[in-house]
């Protein structure tokens, strides 16, 4: 077991050595990591939950989105350096906090399930930042609770803008079938959008969903997969274009363990990184490559029963990070990025997981090269 630094807060995982053992695959290198404990404080806020992550490439820094809906402090997202050379990944350094604001200006507020109307704060999950506009998408998973049935706790998903000051910028319209609904119609609680990414000519916004929505079909279990949704937006216009079934596998995290899309990396307009991850009595998690080519188009229509079937993305396993050689322990994987190209050509890819706020996890930055 790694031992925690309480006072540094951080803790490089596998040294600073990027040399893999002779039988790594040389095109996917564990550069290295570092680890923060639980608890650890930063700019008068409890660091955890980081569930996104963007590189900014022009302040070679990392914009890392928190899910916290407010109730620790308010919603947020942090400012980390992650220095790297062609030898290895130094610790995380902490740059900044910064809020993220309503339409009005303000912080958004905690649950208040007794107000009138209900006061309900976003479920920030995904983040991807635009350079040539120089602000932020981010996402949030909304809410569905409804175990009072008479006062449900309803709120859609979203894709908002946001200044790198975390003010509000607007918005982009949901795509049809993904309001929350108290019915068991549109999304599930805690699976709607996960992960978000820019193409890197900046003209498509892709936000994909954790799992699938109700008329998709079951979640995924230990025998058998599931489709959820991964739509695509014209950034020039704001409007959802295009949806694409993607296909997560079962579930192998053990008992009483689940299966969804986390995150995920636009490589060009139609091909990604996704990262597919599942939490139980132990981790799962694996890094494929996919495309929307050749997928079929499946925006405000069912991805199940359509004559003829609807063509759903295809993918190709590109590391088992369970297996990665380097890593000594994985945590619950959440956010996926490109780093910067390292002098030697290689280009990074870095990894952040999500300590879900609980004593018996840890939140980790994982750097590889491909």
């Amino acid at each position: 077991m790694l031992h925690r630094l309480a006072v540094a807060g951080v803790l490089l995982l596998g040294g600073c050595s990027a040399a893999p053992p002779p039988d790594a695959p040389s095109a996917w290198t564990y550069l290295g990591g570092s680890e923060v404990h639980s608890g650890f404080s930063f700019a008068g806020t409890v660091v955890g939950g980081l569930s996104g992550i963007t590189y900014d490439s022009g302040r070679g820094v990392y914009y890392v989105i928190s899910d916290d809906r407010s109730a620790k402090n308010p919603a947020r997202f942090y400012t980390v350096r992650i220095p790297l050379s062609n030898n290895g990944s130094d610790e995380v350094q902490w740059v900044s906090c910064t809020v993220l604001r309503d339409a009005g200006g303000e912080p958004f507020a905690p649950l208040d399930a007794e107000a009138r109307p209900p006061v309900i704060p976003p479920d920030p999950e995904g983040i991807a930042f635009d350079a040539r506009r120089q602000q932020l998408f981010w996402t949030s998973e909304g809410a569905r609770d409804i175990e009072n049935a008479s006062r449900p706790l309803l709120l859609d998903p979203w894709v908002r803008l946001a200044g790198l000051d975390g003010g509000y910028r607007g918005h982009y319209p949901l795509p049809p079938g993904l309001a929350m609904s108290a019915q068991p119609s549109g999304p599930r609680a805690n699976a709607t959008l996960e992960g978000l990414t820019l193409t890197p000519d900046g003209t498509a916004l892709f936000a994909g969903m954790e799992g699938p929505v109700f008329a998709d079909g079951e979640p995924p279990t230990a025998s058998h997969g599931a489709l959820t949704r991964i739509t695509r937006y014209d950034t020039a216009t704001g409007e959802p274009t295009a949806q694409y079934a993607y296909p997560v596998d079962a579930v192998t995290a053990g008992r009483d363990g689940d299966n969804g899309l986390s995150d995920l990396v636009a490589l060009d307009v139609d091909t990604f990184l996704v990262v597919e991850r599942g939490y139980g009595d132990r981790v799962s998690a694996r890094i494929y490559r996919a495309s929307t080519a050749g997928a079929g188009d499946i925006l405000g229509k069912s991805s199940q029963g359509a004559d003829p079937p609807v063509a759903a993305m295809t993918k190709e396993l590109v590391v088992d990070l369970t297996a990665a050689p380097g890593i000594e322990h994985l945590d619950n994987v959440e956010g996926i990025t490109l780093g910067p190209k390292l002098s030697d050509g290689r280009q990074s890819v870095v990894l952040v997981t999500d300590d879900n706020f609980s004593p018996r996890q840890v939140t980790q930055f994982h750097v590889f090269t491909m």
